[in-house]
């Protein structure tokens, strides 16, 4: 069974950074497309950004030109760089993986990270 965690997140400042990492296990890695999404609270769950088998990401506009996502296929592992952080980014970060595609309705979520952005 595909199992993922996440971890990296934490508190920090507006403009200030921070690294996510999803570990994945009991599958093959490279097979599967991987994700990110998060809710703020009062929110629904939203898209950020996904990366796909070959390595190519996407990424949701609220987001573009701030976040980077990638994957190491050797440590099973994907990351989502953050940059320049705004106190609208806080919000607990699921990660999400799929034998096919990506959405709201993948098959596999982490339990999530939680990122908070002070001003």
């Amino acid at each position: 069974q595909v199992q993922l965690v996440e971890s990296g997140g934490g508190l920090v400042r507006t403009g200030e950074s921070l690294r996510l990492s999803c570990l994945f296990s009991g599958g093959i890695f490279s097979d599967h497309p991987v994700g990110w999404y998060r809710q703020a609270p009062g929110k629904e769950r939203e898209f950020v950004a996904a990366i796909s088998r070959s390595g190519i990401a996407n990424y949701a506009d609220s987001v573009k030109d701030r976040f980077t996502l990638s994957r190491d296929n050797a440590k099973n592992t994907a990351y989502l760089e953050m940059n320049s952080l705004k106190s609208e980014d806080t919000a607990i970060y699921y990660c999400a993986a799929d034998k096919y595609l990506v959405n709201s309705a993948s098959d596999y979520w982490g339990r999530g990270t939680q990122v908070t952005v002070s001003s």
